[in-house]
């Protein structure tokens, strides 16, 4: 049960790549260009399979980042910068995934239930041109969210698209693999794990957006910058409503090790 959360936004992703469809930002807008340093990266088990796809963050020419649900035990990843991003495609950057050493994904202790650490990085080689994407994402200062009030903006920014369709057996999110943009807010508060991670509205129907399958490891922007928060890490239902988390990158042991040697 403990997995149930994280199936929402890692191994539903998984399903979803295995139909050939994905699903993602709620709500929300095509990008239009405006946040060029977020991708999707695909990722690939030591033997060579592709298991499953997530957005990801260029830092610097080398340096991605995405959740450690995205990248723990996975071998490689190929990542990919275009708005309309084909897999299937060669225009990619190959690169090796990292996860937080402090991440857990099990019993995690009292109190600490929900994956806390769930950071990630891809070091790519060789490295993207700066004429590919020309500008990136940015780390946050230490400590910055804990200053944040509650509604603070935020601005989300992941590949798919918000759009269920009815199916035998259910309901199942379609469409292109699409770079998507959203506003929301924050929620903040004291809460289990407030200390690692950060709370997001999810509210399509009260017109801010939201982040869904497929938008795991995508950025968490303060509003209207390209600072990265945090990164998408779950979401409590599958409708992708209510309140979502995200993983907190402003702490410094978490700032260290994004910047330390891989």
């Amino acid at each position: 049960m403990r997995r149930a959360a994280l199936i929402l936004t890692s191994v539903l992703v998984l399903l979803m790549t295995a139909q050939g469809e994905s699903a993602g930002i709620t709500n929300g807008t095509a990008d239009n260009g405006d946040h060029p340093y977020v991708g999707v990266a695909s990722f690939f088990t030591v033997d060579g399979t592709q298991s499953h796809r997530c957005s990801a963050s260029l830092l610097s020419p080398r340096l991605v980042l995405t959740a450690g649900h995205c990248t723990v035990g996975m071998k490689t990843a190929r990542v990919f910068f275009d708005e309309l991003a084909d897999l299937d495609g060669t225009a990619y950057y190959q690169g090796a995934p990292f996860t937080y050493p402090g991440f857990c994904e099990g019993n995690c202790g009292p109190g600490r239930l929900n994956f806390p650490g769930d950071v990630g990085v891809i070091v790519l080689n060789p490295p993207v041109p700066a004429s590919a994407v020309g500008t990136y994402a940015s780390l946050p200062t230490a400590g910055v969210v804990d200053l944040l009030p509650n509604k603070a903006p935020i601005d989300l920014v992941g590949y798919g698209v918000s759009r269920q369709v009815q199916q035998p057996g259910g309901q199942i999110w379609v469409g292109p693999i699409t770079r998507k943009f959203a506003p929301t807010e924050l929620v903040s508060g004291q809460f289990r794990q407030s200390d690692v991670q950060l709370r997001l509205a999810l509210n399509p129907g009260g017109g801010s957006g939201g982040a869904c399958f497929g938008d795991s490891g995508g950025p968490d922007l303060q509003g209207g910058s390209n600072v990265v928060l945090a990164v998408n890490s779950w979401v409590n239902n599958s409708n992708c409503a209510g309140v979502g988390t995200g993983a907190r990158i402003d702490k410094p042991a978490i700032l260290a090790w994004i910047n330390g040697p891989h």
